[in-house]
């Protein structure tokens, strides 16, 4: 099964590399740009018995830093 894991930054934690995207955007020309927020995607291929509780073991131990980050975990068919 496929499994998608989003890891963002949380509000109000300061994301430079988003403000870089921003910027970058802005001198592109690229004009109604509030805010950029930048994060990561991570794609699992589970076993079919792997549990929504074990993946979100998985971000809580590895691969999200719960002090500054938030996930959310999406099952993708096919």
């Amino acid at each position: 099964m496929k499994t998608r894991v989003h890891v963002t930054l949380k509000k109000g934690v300061l994301d430079p590399q988003g403000k870089a995207i921003h910027n970058a955007l802005e001198g592109l020309g690229f004009d109604g740009v509030r805010d950029v927020r930048q994060g990561k995607l991570i794609e699992l291929d589970l076993e079919d018995n792997v549990s929504e509780e074990e993946v979100e073991a998985m971000c809580r131990k590895l691969l999200a830093n719960l002090v500054i980050e938030d996930f959310r975990v999406e099952r993708v068919d096919g």
